[in-house]
């Protein structure tokens, strides 16, 4: 069985989120924080043998009161982001066990995944060495100038949009961020692309939604009772009714 490494990005700014009480990864969903959601549908599988958690610094005061007893119960590695989410990622990087095969990274801000949707990322990478959930553009785009004003119409034939988890083989990924340079890339698969690696695409769904904003919350509490629950799991966190960081 190949071993995974998955590390959880939770360390960015959130400052579309618009809350004066949490970012959007710690912030409450039904009864559980935004990052347990996540990171329950990896703690538990075989093939995972390491889950890093990467938070901005300036959380690690407020995180560990809040989520040590997680930490510490889940076996989660937490480390400190950088400037912007490459620099995080890679930081976590370097924490990764030897005997990694494969890296999986994942929005910690994408709470509600299925356990079918990442053994198919998986085993796709396992086939390919680099995959990653995306869903194909369902609506018309435009492209808009600083006016607010329409500048013309994009064709949205072979546009997808690109989800977590994406997965690749140790060493590509190592590589990748390796010659990123100063190269701020938005996703891994970005990075690796500009390997001149082929990056296999997993049909994900809409229902994989990434919260942005306080709104994208409630969308995400339906979601998650439409979605199979985790198998195999007890509490996350012995205080999981409380208001958190209030």
């Amino acid at each position: 069985m190949a071993k995974f490494a998955v590390i959880l990005a939770a360390a960015g700014r959130s400052s579309r989120f618009q809350d004066k009480h949490y970012k959007k990864p710690f912030a409450p969903l039904a009864n559980r924080a935004v990052w347990l959601h996540s990171a329950e549908r990896f703690i538990n599988r075989k093939d995972v043998v390491q889950t890093i958690l990467v938070i901005s610094p300036e959380d690690r005061e407020e995180f560990n009161f809040k989520f040590a007893s997680n930490v510490a119960i889940l076996g989660i590695e937490v480390v400190p982001g950088g400037a912007e989410r490459a620099d995080s990622v890679q930081n976590a990087l370097a924490r990764v066990k030897p005997d990694v095969e494969f890296i999986c990274v994942h929005d910690a801000a994408r709470p509600c995944l299925t356990d079918a949707w990442v053994d198919k990322v998986f085993e796709a990478a396992q086939r390919s060495k680099a995959a990653i959930l995306a869903i194909p553009i369902a609506g018309t785009l435009k492209r808009v100038g600083s006016g607010h004003t329409i500048e013309e119409t994009v064709p949205r034939a072979g546009l997808w949009e690109a989800q977590t988890p994406q997965v690749f083989h140790r060493e590509l990924l190592l590589e990748a961020y390796a010659k990123r340079g100063d190269f701020q890339a938005t996703d891994e698969a970005q990075l690796v692309e500009r390997l001149g690696e082929k990056v296999a695409v997993v049909l994900g769904s809409s229902l994989n939604l990434k919260i942005t904003t306080r709104e994208d919350l409630r969308l995400a509490e339906q979601a998650l009772k439409a979605l199979p629950k985790p198998k195999g799991l007890g509490p996350m966190h012995p205080f999981a009714d409380d208001d958190m960081w209030k």
